[in-house]
């Protein structure tokens, strides 16, 4: 038995006619009296009371008629799920996100935009240090990476396009010498000591501090080291030293704490897409979509 078999039944029993039947589905009546009859044949019952100017339905065909139904809607259903599987309108998108995310107001836009388009797409967040990202899209564990890393520094296998970067601040306690500047320069950090991420913990910050020190004619003195950037800014609180931050890890109020915009060229951290080469799945391509729109929508505004 076959789809077409039950769909040419349902167009019989839905007309009562043979050859309105046959008008409906744009094939011969021939044909069509032909294949009802292999279908009966089949199932081992007469579908149909078939008289000179009557059809009508029998008890086995009236039983036939709402299961035939039943079948063909779910094969409908069924197609058009996949369709939209194929179209990434629907199914799992698996984003890994940095800690620092969460208080930019970037993610919150992408994510709302993108539930609002697709509300069939469930979305599964998890938070990822940049080469941990890299390592679980390599895998097929993640379908889209917002990683925080320059452009070109991905490894073999890995796509990645930035979409934004963030300024950076410079984290002092509330008594610090510079602690009323409106802004610093690393010029005047030289005998200050750090705190920022262990090494390995797949962030480039640790490399940015210490590429913008070496700029301005130091070695930066790492003192104290914490994965986590909320307990980097409570060791700065505590006076064990400064800290490097994405800027939008301002809005963390910890007492004690200011925050100040680096003046030094190149202060600033990007955010960028990241998926395993060569495209991503047809979700993650939709995700990418909404990320354009999202962007053009806040150059909009800020223009």
């Amino acid at each position: 038995m076959e789809l077409r078999h039950l769909r040419y039944f349902v167009a019989v029993a839905e007309t009562l006619s043979f050859t309105r039947a046959a008008e409906r589905l744009h094939i011969a009546q021939p044909p069509l009296s032909m294949q009802i009859r292999d279908l009966e044949e089949e199932l081992g019952a007469r579908l149909f009371e078939r008289g000179r100017r009557k059809v009508a339905l029998t008890e086995a065909g009236a039983r036939f008629l709402e299961h035939a139904r039943a079948i063909l809607a779910r094969a409908a259903h069924a197609a058009d799920e996949a369709r939209r599987a194929a179209a990434g309108e629907l199914g799992e998108l698996r984003i890994g996100i940095t800690s620092s995310l969460p208080y930019t107001e970037m993610l919150p836009d992408l994510l709302a935009s993108f539930r609002r388009r697709y509300p069939q797409v469930r979305l599964q967040l998890r938070e990822l240090f940049t080469t941990a990202q890299f390592q679980a899209l390599a895998a097929g564990e993640l379908d889209i990476g917002l990683v925080r890393v320059e452009a070109g520094a991905a490894p073999s296998g890995i796509e990645l396009r930035e979409i934004g970067r963030d300024p950076l601040n410079l984290v002092v306690p509330a008594t610090h010498r510079l602690a009323r500047r409106a802004a610093v320069g690393f010029a005047e950090l030289t005998e200050e000591e750090f705190v920022t991420f262990p090494p390995g913990t797949g962030t480039g910050l640790p490399d940015k501090l210490r590429q913008l020190a070496l700029a301005a004619g130091f070695e930066p003195r790492i003192v104290q080291t914490a994965r986590e950037a909320t307990t980097q800014i409570g060791l700065v609180a505590a006076g064990l030293g400064l800290a490097m931050l994405p800027a939008p890890l301002a809005c963390v109020r910890v007492p004690r704490v200011r925050y100040l915009p680096l003046s030094d060229a190149g202060a600033d951290f990007p955010l960028a897409l990241a998926w395993r080469a060569p495209a991503p799945e047809p979700v993650g391509v939709r995700f990418l979509e909404v990320v354009e729109a999202v962007r053009a929508a806040r150059n909009a505004v800020q223009g």
